[in-house]
């Protein structure tokens, strides 16, 4: 690959909008480094992808793993940090915290990790996207643990966004996308217990690829935004 090839940092390339994206970039020809905990079968047969396998679960192993993903890149042209946990759809007063701090975990520690490397090993990178939720901001019923996290994670980027003032950092909620961890976890819990759920079946939802070319065709105008901002790309 020649040095004129950019380089995409991407996490949780499993399935969903993370392998959607790890797609585009690949067919694309760009060079993607991946951390995630599968790998799908179909992105196996691309040379331009450098894979690593990581689960963000376990935090003592994610940053030496980073490093070393990253030990021979000095630039990367955008990251996308878009590995997520989400568990059964149930009352906060139910949930155990054990629970919600597995969603703390992945959702924003593994994160901040990840963002503490970039800044040690000094590598250029002008964007970080960070996908977050409406749910970070909504405070529906049977959220729990992962509204916690994904507002926390805003509030991680707005952070970082003080402290890497050569990047561009932006929380992005991408609307609702049909994923299995959706079907999973949310069209199959109590509409009538959660009203949300309700809502969530009757509104627009986009499959992984739709919503890569959502986010791609209003990358500019995201971008635009202070760095730091939450943004739901619904409302722009």
């Amino acid at each position: 690959m020649d040095n004129k090839t950019e380089t995409v940092f991407i996490t949780g390339i499993g399935s969903g909008l993370g392998k959607a994206l790890a797609k585009y970039y690949l067919e694309k020809g760009s060079k993607v480094i991946a951390l995630s905990r599968h790998l799908p079968q179909d992105l196996k047969k691309f040379e331009n992808l450098y894979f690593y396998r990581c689960d963000l679960e376990e935090l003592e192993k994610v940053y030496p793993i980073t490093e070393k993903a990253l030990k021979d890149t000095k630039e990367i042209s955008i990251a996308w940090l878009n590995a997520g946990l989400l568990t059964e759809l149930k009352d906060i007063h139910d949930t155990p915290i054990y629970e919600m701090e597995r969603m703390m975990d992945v959702n924003v520690w593994a994160n901040k990790i990840i963002l503490d490397c970039f800044i040690d090993l000094n590598i250029k990178i002008p964007s970080i996207i960070a996908i977050s939720s409406g749910a970070s901001v909504n405070g529906n019923r049977g959220w729990h643990g992962y509204s916690i996290s994904k507002a926390s994670l805003n509030m991680l980027i707005k952070l970082y966004s003080r402290e890497m003032d050569k990047t561009k950092l932006i929380a992005l909620a991408p609307g609702l996308i049909l994923t299995p961890m959706l079907e999973k976890f949310v069209l199959s819990a109590d509409e009538n217990k959660f009203p949300s759920v309700g809502r969530i079946k009757k509104a627009p939802k986009y499959s992984p690829e739709e919503t890569v070319e959502l986010i791609l065709s209003k990358l500019d105008k995201i971008l635009s935004f202070e760095s730091g901002s939450y943004i739901d790309i619904r409302k722009i």
